[in-house]
């Protein structure tokens, strides 16, 4: 079933005396189905974190829509869309963005506090969330006392404890080592098995072959998709790494 609808978005910028136009995004269109792993990528300035943003209603089209079960986020009055994120979408940023006076735990409630979610249910959510993503004992630790590994899995356990329809995630292995980044896709897998939508934006093909299909951006357009389908990670890596270098060359892809 489609969740996600991005219907000939359109996004411009004008320059600061308005002479010039930047144009970010060309007239994409594609759709995400409900419990999809989705990667974008793209090389810089083509769009793909723009395109992110407007998907995350912190940007808007100039024109076309996202529409979200449904729902296109234009019409949505600008006084509701912080509620609007805070019950459809799970965010999770390169840089953690965790809150150093709050311990693990309270960072990841917070969204749940914000929304007066019962205290009695509070608990009852979290430990299964921090058992899964392996922090259950680091819960009373602050951000400052754990590595970065740690930190983005407590940014990935804030993002899905208000079970969101969509969990859109910004290069979240491009602050991590090898080993945090190869635990942080695991559980990113293990997520969607469970059910959730996710939705990438990488530079990493490594980190792109963990989902079940990829979009290639190039200058605002979308230039290509890589559907998974019977392929390890490794064959499908090398699949994604062709198709970049075609990319990359500025040539089209067969």
């Amino acid at each position: 079933m489609e969740l996600l609808r991005i219907d000939h978005v359109r996004r411009v910028f004008n320059t600061r005396l308005g002479f010039k136009q930047c144009i970010a995004l060309r007239d994409i269109s594609f759709e995400v189905c409900e419990g999809e792993f989705v990667a974008i990528m793209g090389p810089s300035g083509s769009g793909k974190s723009t395109l992110l943003n407007i998907i995350a209603s912190l940007d808007k089209p100039s024109s076309g829509d996202i529409y979200l079960s449904g729902k296109g986020l234009k019409a949505i009055p600008e006084r509701e869309l912080s509620a609007f994120r805070r019950d459809n979408l799970g965010f999770v940023f390169q840089e953690f963005n965790l809150l150093d006076t709050l311990t693990l735990r309270d960072n990841i409630l917070l969204p749940l506090v914000l929304a007066r979610v019962p205290l009695a249910e509070l608990e009852a959510r979290l430990i299964p969330v921090a058992r899964q993503l392996g922090i259950e004992e680091l819960l009373d630790k602050f951000p400052y006392e754990v590595s970065g590994g740690e930190k983005q899995r407590t940014a990935v356990a804030r993002a899905v404890i208000t079970n969101p329809k969509l969990l859109l995630a910004d290069e979240p292995t491009g602050a991590l080592d090898s080993r945090a980044s190869a635990n942080l896709l695991g559980q990113f897998r293990a997520l969607n098995e469970k059910g959730h939508t996710l939705l990438m934006v990488t530079h990493s093909a490594l980190a792109a072959s963990h989902a079940g299909r990829v979009l290639l951006i190039r200058d605002g357009e979308l230039f290509n998709q890589l559907y998974r389908g019977e392929d390890n990670n490794r064959a499908f890596y090398e699949r994604i790494t062709a198709s970049l270098l075609v990319l990359e060359d500025g040539g089209t892809d067969a």
